[in-house]
């Protein structure tokens, strides 16, 4: 695991590895974080009905012990070098790298760092809250394709845990007015975002579907404008979800090129 925090200087706890004078004894909060379930009853009818879910933010809690050699270093020393990355209410990035070569990341605030320090067994036990919940993939993904005028679906296979929104461009090769594109994943749902607005020859159209950064632009002639009206009202913002996804962007007429731009995000390690 990496430490960073905001002005970029690193950390690095490997585990079983004391030759820093720190160890990584443990790391809880690394499962699912508990889902909020919202529910409705009904006054004639057993049971209730489903209506929404959420997840809380993540608590990672650290505990990570002193191992001084004396010589350069002390339990003093020790503790006082991990307030650079761990003062309450600081920013603080984690990375975690696994043995499979998986490298993600999550963002925080430091809750609490507990040190006692009258003890035979000296460490010190931190919390950071991440907001966000998820962990997400350091490499960005990107699936291209072409239009199509029927049926025919591009298959693609979303490795994380969570589901993600994406960065759609479409590289316009000659005028249109609209088009639709489709997103359907294992449980065999189908989710259609319509946009309808001219579109000419050489207009690169993006749309971001990730939350807390969702928009649409068109850029024309070297100039961004938004063009969120575009976008259906009722239209959902489209995610890929775990397993397999079958995308189909659907215009009529000859092919033209998009790509799509993801992270993968995980909901546990």
């Amino acid at each position: 695991m990496e430490a960073r925090n905001s002005a970029g200087s690193v950390l690095t706890l490997p585990l079983q590895d004391i030759s820093d004078g720190y160890t990584l004894r443990n790391i809880d909060g690394l499962d699912p974080v508990k889902a909020v379930i919202v529910s409705s009853s009904y006054a004639n009818r057993d049971g209730a009905e489903y209506e929404s879910a959420r997840r809380d933010p993540r608590n990672i809690v650290m505990d990570i012990g002193f191992e001084p050699d004396w010589v350069n270093s002390t339990v003093k020393a020790l503790r006082d070098n991990l307030y650079k990355w761990f003062m309450t209410k600081r920013y603080v990035e984690l990375r975690f790298y696994e043995d499979d070569g998986l490298v993600v990341s999550i963002v925080g605030r430091v809750e609490s760092n507990d040190s006692p320090r009258f003890t035979s067994d000296p460490d010190a036990k931190i919390s950071i809250v991440c907001f966000l919940p998820d962990f997400i993939g350091m490499t960005n993904e990107l699936i291209s394709g072409n239009s199509v005028s029927d049926g025919t679906e591009a298959v693609t296979n979303y490795v994380g845990t969570s589901e993600t929104g994406f960065l759609f461009t479409l590289n316009l090769n000659r005028d249109i007015s609209g088009f639709a594109l489709y997103q359907r994943g294992d449980d065999g749902v189908q989710y259609e975002l319509d946009f309808a607005a001219d579109l000419l020859n050489g207009d690169v159209l993006k749309i971001s579907t990730e939350v807390g950064n969702k928009y649409a632009t068109l850029t024309r002639a070297g100039v961004d404008t938004p063009i969120l009206y575009g976008i259906s009202p009722s239209a959902p913002w489209l995610t890929l979800t775990p397993g397999v996804n079958n995308l189909r962007l659907l215009i009529s007429g000859s092919p033209i090129p998009y790509t799509i731009a993801y992270t993968d995000k995980y909901g546990a390690l």
